[in-house]
């Protein structure tokens, strides 16, 4: 009976963050800001990896592939944000919605994956630093990077068929500023079940074994340098630790707020708020968590930004 009085959505509307001119304005200014903060910082980042070969070690081909995915992830969500204020127009249609959610979260679950990656990477480097050449080869390293982009392709694949087998009624409004699967689910006619059961359990499990190896990786690493003599030492370990796993509390207590509880417990200001964190604030804060407090980083941004100075001149 329900199903015999749908009509076909081809197109949502896409509320962004605020509907008060003025707060759009400013948001307008705050996102562009963050954006391009994150395009630049990851491009330096990727340019001065590849200009030094002091750096073309298994710890920064990591953080190269982290720093495009970043851009990437950015790039699939604040421009068309940007473009809608720009353009005064909020529409989406149903194609470009589901083509939006699927790159939105195969980078969420490649950053997912290499930020465990990188874990493991620091966790040999300093418990079995003797190993770490022959542990750490090209070959594992590349393996490693290529699975996780195979196995985000086909878990969000699974995802995005399942959502495109929905139907959608005449409310097409999405208060949110990208095409996010919560919003999309309360919109739905159809029987969303599957969805949150494959969310809850396959998609917990492809976020959560990742994270857990982060934390067994950092206490591995903190056993190790609780056993060096020097103070200062430990210090300077457990300063890059600590901002390691800020970052990574901040990327998985947000996505794991939002979608991994009941439907019914959701509302669209705290998800929209939750999601800012891990789209637009994670991405820009990487360059700075994982390059700028590295000195061999710095030295190579230095010889980059350097070069670019000599060259307009």
């Amino acid at each position: 009976m329900r199903g015999a009085n749908q009509s076909s959505v081809s197109e949502f509307l896409l509320l962004g963050l605020s509907r008060r001119p003025q707060q759009q304005q400013l948001l307008f200014m705050l996102f562009l800001s963050m954006y391009l903060a994150t395009v630049l910082g990851n491009l330096l980042i990727l340019l001065a990896i590849s200009m030094d070969s002091r750096l073309h070690i298994p710890m920064y081909f990591f953080l190269s592939n982290l720093s495009f995915v970043d851009i990437c992830f950015s790039s699939t969500i604040v421009p068309k944000m940007l473009a809608n204020h720009m353009l005064g127009s909020q529409t989406i249609s149903f194609s470009a919605c589901l083509t939006q959610m699927y790159f939105v979260f195969m980078f969420v679950d490649i950053d997912n994956f290499l930020l465990a990656v990188m874990a493991y990477d620091r966790f040999v480097a300093v418990c079995h630093p003797l190993h770490y050449s022959a542990k750490m080869t090209h070959q594992l390293c590349a393996l490693l990077v290529t699975g996780s982009w195979v196995i985000a392709i086909l878990n969000v694949l699974l995802h995005t068929l399942l959502m495109a087998r929905l139907s959608f009624c005449a409310d097409n409004t999405i208060p949110h500023f990208f095409c996010d699967v919560t919003p999309l689910l309360k919109l739905s006619c159809s029987d969303t079940r599957i969805n949150q059961m494959m969310i809850l359990t396959e998609g917990a499990l492809i976020m959560i074994t990742p994270f857990i190896c982060i934390l067994v990786s950092y206490i591995l690493i903190t056993c190790t340098v609780l056993r060096v003599p020097s103070t200062k030492g430990r210090w300077k370990a457990f300063s890059t630790c600590g901002s390691h796993l800020a970052v990574v509390s901040l990327f998985y207590g947000t996505i794991i707020g939002v979608y991994f509880n009941p439907l019914s417990s959701h509302s669209s200001e705290k998800d929209t708020t939750a999601t800012v964190m891990y789209t637009v604030v994670t991405p820009m804060l990487n360059p700075f968590i994982y390059s700028l407090r590295n000195r061999d980083m710095i030295r190579a941004l230095g010889k980059v930004v350097g070069r670019k100075i000599f060259s307009v001149q």
